[in-house]
């Protein structure tokens, strides 16, 4: 029998001292001096304009009008998801501890992205701090970063349980799910200083449109004015550690999964298990394509059009869906939903 797993949501602390970090660090970058090469290069940088998706007036108000219900619906499903399984002790079981973490991931990817987004679609001009859009840049990539680990930690968790049933209790103790989860927070944090310290660094002179609804860093070194190929390769690196080592993680066990399922004489059981793996897979597909898409191509900073739908998919769809896929369409957790309404 488990103990109440509470979960603590760590290293949010570490997040704010980041952004501290960084506000200093263009401070600094905009008080030095640059040598005489024109007016427009000596003038640094103090606020963006972000494009946004669509730039057409007719289109300002429907798709404002999408990604508030989206963001809506992404806060009230993680925002149950994690109610539920705090006030229900039977939901108090591994699965369910790294389920409650990834929906506070999901409410702060949403959230450091979307009400921006929203407000950038009312208005005409579409600017942002730099100490703003550091900011942004941090939490986003901490979210974001922080939920591709608990991906595969989640994985990880399901093949233990399907794979090796008699072992569970044993190997899934509240220690590891614990030090699991720090590790993806951890992780999380890691990247987000590569990544924000690299693309900070550089200097910003004359040209502030970014192309593009958030501040992300592919985007941002396309304006830098200096060589960006360090930052590039560091970000690279950053991306082959945290999305295709979770995601090999992802590809094992559940390949482990279906190969232990195809092995179950039970039919139910064995549509109910390939039903869950392919929602799961889903989300996958989505949040793990369209990264690996954003971050680890040849000429990442080049952004269009379709860079920026293809973003759409893990910084605002998936915050979405993951609620309804891994949790709501869960019997435990409809059932703790009636118990809470009929109180």
């Amino acid at each position: 029998m488990y103990l109440s797993f509470q979960c603590g949501l760590p290293f949010q602390d570490v997040v704010l001292s980041h952004s501290q970090l960084f506000i200093s660090l263009l401070t600094l970058m905009c008080s030095q001096e640059e040598p005489s090469m024109g007016t427009e290069n000596q003038t640094c940088v103090t606020e963006f304009i972000l494009v946004g998706l669509s730039s057409g007036q007719r289109t300002q108000i429907p798709l404002f009008m999408v990604f508030l219900a989206i963001y809506l619906l992404t806060v009230l499903g993680n925002l149950l998801i994690i109610v539920l399984i705090h006030t229900d002790s039977r939901l108090h079981t591994p699965m369910y501890f790294f389920l409650k973490n990834l929906s506070f991931t999901d409410l702060l990817f949403s959230t450091t992205i979307v009400p921006q987004m929203l407000f950038h679609l009312l208005v005409t001009r579409k600017t942002i701090s730099i100490a703003g859009c550091s900011i942004q840049m941090i939490f986003s990539l901490v979210a974001g970063c922080t939920e591709s680990s608990l991906l595969a930690v989640m994985s990880y968790d399901r093949y233990v349980a399907v794979c090796k049933p008699l072992r569970y209790a044993t190997v899934m103790t509240q220690r590891v799910c614990v030090q699991l989860t720090v590790g993806s927070w951890a992780s999380g944090a890691f990247v987000s200083l590569v990544d924000t310290t690299f693309t900070l660094s550089l200097s910003y002179h004359g040209q502030n449109m970014i192309n593009h609804y958030f501040c992300e860093p592919p985007a941002l070194l396309k304006l830098a004015s200096e060589e960006t190929s360090k930052a590039e390769t560091a970000i690279f690196a950053m991306g082959v550690v945290i999305l295709l080592g979770p995601l090999s993680l992802i590809l094992f066990s559940y390949w482990n999964i279906i190969s232990t399922v195809i092995q179950i004489h039970a039919g139910e059981r064995k549509l109910k298990v390939f039903c869950t793996c392919g929602s799961h897979l889903i989300v996958v597909v989505l949040f793990y394509g369209s990264t690996v898409f954003t971050y680890m191509r040849p000429n990442s900073t080049k952004m269009n059009e379709g860079d920026k739908v293809i973003s759409v998919f893990y910084s605002v769809v998936t915050s979405m869906m993951n609620p309804f896929i891994y949790s709501l369409r869960n019997k435990d957790v409809r059932e703790s939903f009636r118990k809470v309404l009929g109180r």
